[in-house]
């Protein structure tokens, strides 16, 4: 946006005083030292001559002496408070001030006295879009336009306060109208491509801005916002090219610099993402946007007290600031500290309580303390109802084949085709759908591409990327590609799309994987589980009906090169070592309490946990020492790739699983490595994953109904080492012969179920005939 430009002009009357022409002269001359003496030598005789005062004020003004500037000018409005000229200088050097309010009330008081005035129309709209009231500037600037309806710079301004408003489309119009009229300013194409980008239009706010950098090579504005458009359409690569050029064609540039490093974390160049975020501080050291970002870098590089450190900063210089809160919450939940996550999730809520996503990490952390269903339950209905019910769109199946046996399209949503520990399980199962009955479309919402998403897109019929695409268009594909069935395998957890699902872009709607709880929305028709994670009474417990699969809800696949089982630990050692490789986040109070118990009746094992460096481990230390868990008895081991973090279990003699959030991938990775798990069973499906994994290895003597018994089946391994080495080398062979590794099994089982789901809707949807009499 731009105000009308500073000139001083000529007096309405007639100038008798010689001294007083004189300074006029040399003030349109230029000669501003000269003008400034002779306005001074005037005013000492002629304090009070109002037009003295305005015309050594514009002086001021235009020297950038604000505070001089100021007391002339208001001198001078005091003096002739109906003089409009006077009114609107003082506006400007408001405006120069950044005191807009201000500056707003004099314009105001300029158009009173001349309600013509096109200038000061556009300079109230400017100092009304400055102090966050684009609604009153765009009225403002239509103000304007009644009385010069062409004025390119009007329509400019227009249009970016109509942006500000989100009137996106009228924007678009106005702006294009503003380009069109004056293609020589490239500002108007330039808030035209940020408008474009805005609507997510990113193919047209490209070309747009490409155009302009035809013409000036070296735009900063048009290189930033291409480089944005670019990192829109998932070409990172070219964005940072556009990044880097806008940053060094204007020295200082923080936001290019900021947008630079999340464009080099999106191609996994972490060392230059980091780079660039310091490069941004070092520019502006209070651009808490920079602070976000690089803690959240931070925090992706397992880097958790630096990350801490870093938002934390953020939040000296912003406290009121929502995403620095909630990103918070996720450091302190990777490392254990629960309550305070929470805590800091709910205070991002109360600042913006319009975020999903907080709220979905929230409904999600309430999972690892609950030891009943129904508070997580409330949360995810209450999440629905700010935000799933608003966006609920009914699929469009006038033209859909209800036969009930035809080869159905099943699609699946994941940000996680890649090397993540979802993979361990999404693979066995796509790897054995049968393709002539289900066609299998993948929606891939992979930030960057691996050898494992490579894997995974040779067993789709359909592979689409859709990490570009808004909720909106990602709901018009799904519909387009005519899904049956389409599979949530993230619900709450990052990256997930559940506000896709609520608007229910296919008929049938249903939940797996990401872990076995609610997403507490209506349009979600079923959720996969099995009779363990949830025997009968349990359906209650969710907002969608439950799917049991005859087995398990789980087929692993460890996808590693073979590591062998060693020997038990204990045989050589001389004492057990007792572990848990489970993210800190599941190490509760409960969970701390329960192991109590094992290591009073254990006195000389150890523990061996999984838990970053520097402040997770100290707190952690703190709260098992204030729990009677000697610190010396304690070893730790950092996060680390999957083979190092397999091997780790050849330290370990048994598992100690957590609670009330069992371990579940762990587990499974455990039982692989021969290590046999002792868990606490629960009232929640997260709290019944041991269980159910257990039970299919004909181990469910281990799973134990209370706190004693836990403690009982611990000791009793313990007891006998020749038993339990005995259990180490059998299980893998036990896991191998069971249905948590039969894939075909498993593949069928899934399939038998969405046929049955599907079967449901067809029943339901089917036009009942009558029946004549």
């Amino acid at each position: 946006m731009r105000a009308p430009p500073l000139r001083p002009r000529g007096a309405a009357i007639s100038i008798i005083d010689p001294l007083l022409e004189s300074a006029t002269e040399h003030h349109r001359s230029g000669n501003l030292p000269e003008a400034r003496r002779l306005y001074a030598r005037f005013l000492a005789a002629n304090p009070d001559h109002h037009l003295a005062l305005f015309r050594s004020g514009l002086l001021e003004l235009q020297d950038r002496r604000l505070d001089a500037s100021l007391g002339s000018l208001r001198k001078a409005a005091l003096a002739a408070p109906d003089n409009a000229r006077y009114q609107f200088g003082l506006g400007q050097v408001l405006d120069a001030l950044q005191r807009w309010n201000e500056a707003a009330d004099a314009y105001r008081r300029a158009l009173t006295n001349d309600p013509a005035s096109h200038e000061a129309h556009i300079a109230l709209g400017v100092a009304l879009q400055r102090s966050g009231r684009p609604a009153q500037a765009a009225a403002a600037y239509r103000a304007a336009l009644a009385l010069e309806a062409e004025d390119p710079v009007t329509l400019g301004n227009l249009g970016t306060a109509l942006r500000e408003m989100g009137d996106v489309d009228e924007a678009i119009r106005v702006l294009e109208r503003a380009a069109a009229l004056d293609p020589r300013t490239a500002s108007h194409a330039v808030n035209l491509g940020v408008a474009l980008n805005q609507r997510r239009d990113f193919s047209a706010a490209a070309s747009t801005l490409r155009a302009v950098l035809d013409r000036e090579p070296r735009n900063p504005d048009a290189a930033f916002n291409l480089g944005n458009a670019l990192r829109g359409l998932g070409r990172a690569r070219e964005a940072a090219a556009y990044l880097r050029l806008a940053a060094d064609s204007r020295p200082g540039y923080a936001d290019a610099l900021n947008n630079l490093g999340n464009a080099h974390k999106e191609l996994g160049d972490f060392a230059s993402a980091m780079s660039a975020f310091e490069e941004a501080l070092r520019a502006r050291p209070d651009l808490v946007a920079a602070l976000n970002n690089a803690g959240c870098l931070l925090r992706t590089l397992g880097r958790s007290e630096e990350a801490e450190e870093m938002l934390r900063r953020g939040l000296a210089i912003d406290p009121r600031h929502p995403a620095l809160h909630d990103n918070l919450g996720n450091v302190l939940k990777d490392a254990g500290d629960l309550d305070e996550a929470i805590a800091c999730f709910r205070r991002s809520l109360d600042i913006d309580p319009s975020n999903p996503v907080t709220h979905g990490n929230l409904a999600y952390a309430l999972c690892f303390e609950s030891t009943r269903p129904e508070p997580v339950r409330a949360e995810c209905e209450r999440w629905s109802a700010r935000f799933a019910a608003p966006a609920r769109r009914l699929a469009e199946d006038t033209a859909r084949d209800l036969s009930a046996d035809r080869r159905l399209n099943v699609g699946y949503v994941s940000a996680d085709f890649r090397d993540h520990c979802q993979t361990l399980f999404t693979l066995p199962l796509l790897s054995r759908h049968d393709h002539h009955r289900f066609r299998i479309v993948c929606y891939s919402g992979v930030e960057r591409p691996d050898a494992h998403t490579e894997r995974i897109r040779a067993h789709a019929d359909t592979w689409r990327e859709v990490r570009a695409l808004d909720d909106d268009a990602l709901s018009r594909l799904i519909r387009d590609d005519g899904i049956d069935v389409l599979v949530d395998l993230a619900m709450h957890m990052s990256n997930g799309r559940p506000l896709v699902f609520a608007r229910k872009p296919a008929p049938v709607q249903i939940a797996w994987l990401a872990y076995p709880g609610t997403t507490g929305m209506d349009a979600m028709d079923y959720r996969l589980s099995d009779p363990r994670l949830d025997p009968d009474g349990f359906d209650d417990h969710y907002a969608e009906r439950t799917l049991r699969l005859p087995d398990s809800f789980w087929c692993y696949d460890p996808l590693t090169d073979a590591l062998p089982v060693g020997a038990l630990p204990a045989l050589e050692l001389g004492h057990l070592t007792l572990g848990c490789l489970n993210n800190p986040c599941k190490l509760t109070d409960r969970t701390l309490e329960l192991w109590r118990g094992v290591m009073r009746a254990l006195p000389t094992a150890r523990l061996l946990l999984m838990v970053p460096e520097g402040p997770p481990r100290r707190r952690l230390t703190e709260r098992l020492a204030a729990r009677g868990i000697d610190p010396p008895r304690v070893d730790f081991v950092s996060f680390r790739p999957r083979a190092e973090y397999l091997r780790t279990y050849g330290r370990i003699d048994f598992a100690l699983d957590t609670f009330p959030y069992n371990g579940h991938t762990t587990s499974l990775d455990a039982l692989w490595m021969g290590v046999p798990i002792v868990t606490r069973v629960g009232e929640t499906c997260v709290g019944r994953g041991g269980l159910s994994q257990l039970h299919q290895l004909g181990l469910s003597e281990l799973a134990a109904r209370s706190d004693e018994a836990f403690v009982d089946i611990a000791s009793a391994l313990a007891a006998d080492l020749p038993s339990l080495a005995a259990l180490r080398g059998s299980l893998r062979a036990r896991l191998e012969r069971s249905a948590l590794m039969d894939a075909a099994r498993f593949a069928r089982n899934i399939e038998n179920a969405y046929r049955d789901a599907w079967m449901r809707y067809t029943r339901a949807t089917r036009p009942s005939r009558g029946v004549s009499d």
